[in-house]
């Protein structure tokens, strides 16, 4: 697997398609949840995109404090469903912390993490901070790494 860090203007067409199909397939087909991906976020995001024989299986957003919350985050973490089981979403994780680092020279980490997958991101240090609520249907935790 490789990763590359890409601000908005750096990617490719092609590059954008597959984020958009990979982000579709999961959160939209997978998950059963009809909302509106394409929010002009990603205009301001860093891209964090992860390609394995030339295809994009694994992809995060990440934001610079004050522009989701108020420190940086991740956001849409998606791995393609047939490469979960080889754990690209550990790397994944490692390489969007340390570019929220190399980038915005921040180490104290908030995301909007689906309510099971908490054991998964407490093994990358973020620990939750309040109570459960419901995003786009789906049960989330917030949960913060300093």
């Amino acid at each position: 697997m490789e990763f590359k860090v890409k601000t908005f203007k750096e990617l490719t067409t092609s590059e954008l398609y597959e984020i958009l199909q990979l982000r579709s397939e999961v959160f939209v087909v997978e998950q059963d949840c009809v909302y509106q991906d394409i929010d002009f976020k990603d205009q301001k995001a860093l891209h964090v995109i992860g390609t394995k024989e030339g295809k994009i299986i694994a992809y995060t957003r990440l934001f610079n404090s004050g522009e989701y919350f108020d420190t940086p985050s991740i956001g849409r973490v998606v791995v393609k469903d047939t490469e979960r089981k080889f754990g690209y979403g550990h790397d994944l994780i490692k390489v969007s912390i340390q570019a929220i680092i190399d980038n915005y020279n921040e180490t104290k980490i908030t995301i909007s993490a689906q309510t099971y997958l908490q054991k998964f991101y407490e093994s990358h240090g973020f620990k939750q901070v309040g109570e459960e609520y419901l995003e786009d249907g789906i049960p989330h935790i917030k949960m913060v790494r300093d």
